[in-house]
């Protein structure tokens, strides 16, 4: 068994999560060698429960990791381990990543271009319409749409993010073959087909209470910045913000009715420094992104493509700008936005400088 099988294995094992896994490596270096080393070694390492040590004993068969990753594969889901290569570039940055994320769908690299939409699952009519809208409008701009799939706010948001013709993630604090609440499973689905639904937690794992709070620094992990629509202040959505500030990520809160207790969380976070948002673009302008699509139809006739036309103007009205951002913006995977860079360098439209960045002649 190599490493990325082990740390799929001890994953599976209801119960242990990154302190136990981290611990273990501590212990151990390799943790291949958990594999093969004698029960009494596994006893024996600081800091790790009797109870815990005997599941992992008990566990320690082919016959157990065989049959987990028939369970992987029968409901189409992905094991992405924290050395993969297509493993979330953002959350290794967070002081304890997940060892092991199980996804059903496609997380991709532009995903990384993503804003939290968070709040109570007691919303408003008002709230879900906010998050709708902001979910929706955000999308245009290539910004992928992250949140937990639980009802209000989040629900509210990932719809907006599938009408808007754009990506979502939901992040469950359950495994990823257990939908919660299961009046959403039909708004899963479409996640999947336009996103990824993605988790912690072994497959049938059941969404107990305790998963949530470490479910959220996940979604935070995940993203550029975390909007709250609608909080009370003992909402798990400032567990979220916790997690966000910790990890250096941008709070941002819609204010609300202030007599009105969905409202009391998100009002304090702006007394505490929260930048407060009334429109999609005050979260745009934070990251210096502004809509360049009506842009396009300027009449210069340079004999491009349409794409081709699309970068220049975007080069010439954001300059500078760097290759990454034009690429979020635009939705361009990254080859073929070097093709098009080449194409207008050598029209002479456009000129690099040092970082990959862009400036039009």
């Amino acid at each position: 068994m190599n490493e990325r099988e082990c740390l799929i294995w001890l994953n599976s094992i209801k119960g242990i999560g990154y302190k136990t896994i981290k611990k273990l490596i501590d212990y151990f270096g390799d943790i291949q060698k958990l594999w093969s080393v004698s029960s009494s070694e596994i006893y024996n390492v600081p800091g790790i429960q009797k109870s815990l040590a005997k599941k992992i004993i008990d566990k320690r068969n082919s016959e157990f990791f065989c049959a987990y990753m028939e369970k992987v594969k029968k409901i189409n889901a992905n094991c992405i381990c924290l050395n993969d290569s297509n493993y979330p570039s953002s959350l290794k940055e967070i002081y304890d990543p997940p060892y092991v994320l199980n996804v059903i769908g496609d997380y991709k690299e532009d995903d990384k271009f993503a804003i939290a939409i968070v709040g109570s699952r007691k919303a408003t009519p008002y709230g879900k319409n906010i998050a709708y809208k902001f979910a929706k409008e955000l999308v245009k701009y290539g910004i992928t749409i992250v949140s937990g799939l639980a009802v209000g706010i989040d629900t509210a948001a990932h719809k907006g993010a599938l009408d808007g013709g754009g990506r979502t993630i939901a992040v469950l604090g359950s495994g990823v073959d257990v939908c919660y609440p299961k009046s959403n499973i039909n708004l899963m689905k479409k996640i999947v087909s336009s996103g990824a639904v993605l988790s912690e937690y072994p497959i049938g794992t059941l969404p107990r209470p305790g998963n949530f709070p470490r479910r959220n620094r996940i979604i935070s992990g995940l993203v550029k910045g975390v909007l709250v629509v609608e909080a009370g202040l003992k909402s798990g959505s400032l567990i979220t913000v916790n997690h966000a500030l910790e990890q250096g990520r941008d709070v941002f809160a819609v204010p609300g009715n202030i007599l009105t207790n969905t409202s009391k969380g998100t009002n304090k976070l702006i007394k505490e420094g929260a930048k407060i948002v009334t429109c999609v673009e005050d979260i745009l302008e934070e990251y210096n992104i502004q809509n360049i699509f009506f842009e396009n139809n300027i009449d210069i006739d340079l004999n491009l493509s349409c794409k081709e036309k699309e970068v220049y103007n975007l080069i010439r009205i954001k300059q500078p700008i760097n290759i990454e951002l034009i690429s979020v913006v635009l939705r361009l995977n990254i080859n073929e936005l070097n093709s098009i860079i080449t194409i207008l360098e050598l029209k002479g439209l456009i000129e690099e400088l040092p970082g990959k960045i862009f400036i039009a002649v």
